[in-house]
């Protein structure tokens, strides 16, 4: 299997649960909720989507012939003053791509695995570390995982209906456009009158890195 990929970086993750923490991010072309074309847009289920995930035009884009060629470019661009190695499968929606022989190759180099999901596929076994991003108007498959990070607010989307689902970390992150400030305000007032809900910041986007 061939693997079609946008980009691929190191970087420090910005945002959830592992804010801060070095990784390899791994960012396939794709996504099942929106084709990325800005024409596209207003019809699409997650409108407000602020990644580019078309083509292989981004940093060490570009489609990759086999698992093990791609394990081998993610190995390339980590470094090798850190034991504690991590990738993000993220898109896009990974999962369309994301299969056992990639999720193999990369575990033979060392890596711990995370991917970054809409929750609308069911992941393969083995991965270390699943956050799901629920969008509202798609049929949420993936139910249980280590964190749920919900862009807030979205129309419909009462954080309480997730608190069933089976996760052990529960984000908000609000929403980035010209409102900004308003879903931050809205979202800390929710985190602070439910506690199971904690605050996630893109602080990627304050500090101006990828």
């Amino acid at each position: 299997m061939s693997y079609k990929v946008k980009e691929i970086f190191l970087t420090q993750q910005g945002e959830g649960f592992h804010m801060g923490k070095k990784a390899v991010f791994c960012r396939f072309s794709g996504c099942n909720l929106w084709s990325g074309r800005e024409k596209d847009r207003e019809k699409s289920i997650c409108s407000f989507c602020d990644t580019d995930f078309v083509g292989t035009d981004g940093q060490n884009g570009a489609k990759y012939d086999s698992a093990k060629i791609l394990a081998q470019k993610i190995d390339e661009i980590w470094s090798n003053n850190c034991k504690d190695k991590m990738v993000v499968f993220t898109g896009g929606e990974p999962l369309l791509q994301l299969n056992d022989e990639l999720i193999e190759e990369v575990h033979k180099r060392n890596f711990k695995i995370a991917i970054e999901t809409n929750g609308t596929i069911i992941p393969p076994d083995n991965i270390d570390w699943i956050c799901v991003s629920p969008k509202i108007g798609s049929k949420i498959k993936l139910k249980k995982g280590n964190e749920l990070k919900l862009v807030f607010p979205q129309i419909d989307a009462d954080p309480n209906k997730f608190e069933n689902y089976d996760f052990d970390h529960y984000f908000l992150q609000p929403m980035d456009g010209h409102s900004l400030n308003d879903s931050i305000l809205e979202c800390v007032s929710f985190c602070l009158r439910n506690p199971k809900w904690r605050l996630s910041v893109q602080s990627h986007k304050i500090m101006g890195i990828d």
